[in-house]
């Protein structure tokens, strides 16, 4: 696991209505792991708050090029990535499934770049929805101090 995995999987348990599978196996085929028909996501974030399965993805990398691929290809076969995570998992056909990309603040741009496609006119329903976004420096444990991550005001005791 990537040293900062750690960090954003501590910030995803901080909220008490959120499970979490790390190193999860997003597998098309119940059969067989067909190369390019399967992924390990770095988590999947159960939240039960919002009806959402979230696939979680960190990195830290400048050219954000591996993030932006595998979420491409979760778009190509986005269909086919829900029904199996609803036939491996027993996700209800209620939840949502959502991508969600934990990176630097500085490297939004180069992602949104990169996956543009994704935000085009005209996609097809069912297509995959743009992925949340969070910044790794937003999710640094000091800044969020309640079971539910949100932040507080402190007001000092003097």
């Amino acid at each position: 696991m990537y040293y900062f995995q750690v960090v954003v999987t501590e910030y995803l348990v901080s909220d008490r209505d959120t499970f979490l599978n790390t190193e999860f196996l997003i597998q098309l085929d119940a059969d067989d792991s067909k190369k390019g028909r399967h992924w390990y996501c770095d988590a999947a974030a159960s939240s039960f708050r919002d009806s959402t399965l979230y696939l979680c993805e960190v990195t830290y990398s400048k050219t954000i090029s591996a993030l932006a691929k595998r979420l491409l290809a979760w778009d190509i076969y986005w269909v086919e990535l829900q029904e199996a995570l609803r036939r491996d998992c027993a996700i209800p056909d209620s939840w949502i499934i959502q991508p969600w990309a934990f990176i630097p603040e500085k490297y939004h741009d180069a992602l949104k770049i990169r996956i543009e496609k994704l935000v085009s006119e005209g996609r097809p329903t069912g297509a995959m929805p743009y992925p949340r976004i969070t910044y790794l420096e937003h999710v640094v444990p000091w800044d969020y101090i309640t079971w539910d991550r949100k932040v507080t005001d402190l007001e000092d005791e003097t």
